[in-house]
């Protein structure tokens, strides 16, 4: 069986629901007492979309990410996922509808190993209870095994097999990147919120990196947010570009539009612009 037909089957990929816009962040207002975080900040996003949000630090883009992901609470606007308002929903159950995030630092159990920190992805999926674990038998082994084939497919597709049974901290910060993404996957998202997977990566932990967002996006039809300050690979991969500074949006549409609109060009790509348009000629 092929990676891609077993993902797609524990992806359970007939569910997506393509009549509409998979998020809807509108007129979204977020402010800590004085201080304005998001001021207006609307976009949307599509099943199977690789939608990618830049500026500079502090231009709101991981407040963004708070929210959608229950941690913060905005003052202003709507917050739509699968047509359910999230907005003042827990954590917890924002990610039990499908929504799963990685982070700019890296956030594993160091001391478990590559196998472990994936099954503990799978914690939404486990349906028995103590009295079952403690014997280990009947209807918790086979939840146990179903769960490890599933995390077994991930290690394949995440090309990490040789690292399964290591211990996350010490293994190389590429690979770590690679194992937090794959726990995102054990949840079996309908969107991932990625923040600068790339970050602090060499070229080819970074071509690697970009390969498998493509993979996930184009195979497993999974949608993807990702804030990343890697300019040529946002424009080289994302389906459409929101550009936000101080909070505020400036610039919504295809890569190579946001390219060419001034104000990105003199307040964020500045030299850089002219780097990425050498290396599309």
């Amino acid at each position: 069986m092929t990676h891609e037909r077993s993902l797609a089957a524990y992806l359970k990929a007939d569910r997506l629901d393509t009549s509409g816009p998979l998020l809807e962040f509108g007129e979204v207002h977020l402010s800590f007492g004085g201080l304005k975080v998001l001021d207006n900040v609307s976009f949307h996003v599509d099943p199977g979309e690789l939608f990618a949000i830049i500026g500079p630090n502090g231009a709101g883009k991981t407040s963004m990410f708070n929210c959608l992901s229950g941690v913060y609470r905005p003052q202003e606007g709507t917050i739509r996922f699968l047509g359910t308002d999230i907005i003042g929903m827990r954590p917890n159950k924002i990610a039990a509808l499908g929504v799963a995030r990685t982070f700019q630092n890296v956030e594993l159990f160091e001391h478990l190993t590559v196998l472990d920190n994936l099954m503990l992805g799978r914690h939404l999926h486990f349906k028995y209870g103590t009295p079952a674990a403690s014997v280990f038998a009947g209807r918790a082994r086979r939840e146990e095994l179903a769960n490890r084939e599933v995390v077994e497919d991930i290690i394949d597709f995440l090309e990490i097999q040789q690292f399964r049974k290591s211990f996350v901290g010490f293994l190389p910060y590429g690979v770590q990147k690679r194992v937090e993404l794959g726990r995102a996957l054990a949840m079996e998202p309908r969107l991932l919120l990625l923040d600068e997977p790339v970050a602090g990566m060499n070229l080819e932990e970074t071509e690697d990196m970009a390969r498998f967002m493509l993979d996930i996006r184009d195979e497993l039809g999974i949608a993807m947010i990702l804030v990343e300050h890697d300019m040529r690979m946002v424009m080289d991969l994302a389906d459409r570009v929101l550009v936000v500074d101080f909070g505020r949006p400036v610039a919504l549409g295809l890569p190579a539009d946001v390219q060419q609109n001034p104000d990105v060009i003199r307040a964020y790509l500045g030299q850089e612009h002219s780097v990425i348009r050498e290396g599309d000629s």
